[in-house]
């Protein structure tokens, strides 16, 4: 059972115009990521404003009184027949540990698996700072399929988490 985020959120697919510098303003307030990552995430919204379902990415956004509060983004990994990836889950800093991160977790792996998805994987950096990132995903019931060493950089390896989709009920 997943825990009540603290404000209540309205929760949308579809993207507008307005949400990428709101995903700017989130993945920066994260202070987690590249300034290239930070514009690889408003390129893969752009993305999806711009070629619609033909972009492969998908979304989910919370919304709150003041605005986005979190959003997730994944799709299909191309040439496999029903293994999805996250690309991003991200929510306003202010918001950690509220249980907003779990909810957008939990309602994108009901979206993938309506979608016909059967596997989620999910890439993150091996750097101290993601910790409580990796017990996040093992609450969630992600288990770590594997480690690439130095693959970011010296010193920052990928993990490569993953989790059947065959008990989540779209």
């Amino acid at each position: 059972m997943s825990s009540e985020p603290r404000m209540a959120a309205a929760f949308r697919t579809e993207i507008r115009p307005s949400d990428p510098p709101g995903i700017r303003r989130i993945v920066e307030s994260s202070n987690y990521f590249s300034p290239a990552e930070i514009e690889i995430a408003v390129e893969l919204a752009e993305e999806r404003i711009a070629r619609g379902d033909a972009s492969g990415y998908h979304f989910l956004f919370a919304d709150g009184p003041s605005g986005l509060m979190g959003y997730a983004c994944f799709g299909p990994i191309p040439a496999t027949e029903s293994s999805y990836d996250l690309y991003w889950i991200a929510v306003d800093s202010l918001l950690r540990g509220s249980g907003l991160g779990r909810e957008l977790l939990e309602r994108s792996e009901r979206i993938v698996a309506g979608m016909g998805g059967r596997r989620l994987y999910i890439d993150t950096s091996s750097r101290e700072q993601y910790v409580p990132t990796h017990g996040f995903y093992l609450r969630c019931g992600y288990r770590q399929e594997a480690f690439l060493e130095d693959f970011y950089s010296p010193g920052d390896g990928k993990l490569i988490y993953v989790k059947a989709l065959s008990d989540v009920r779209p």
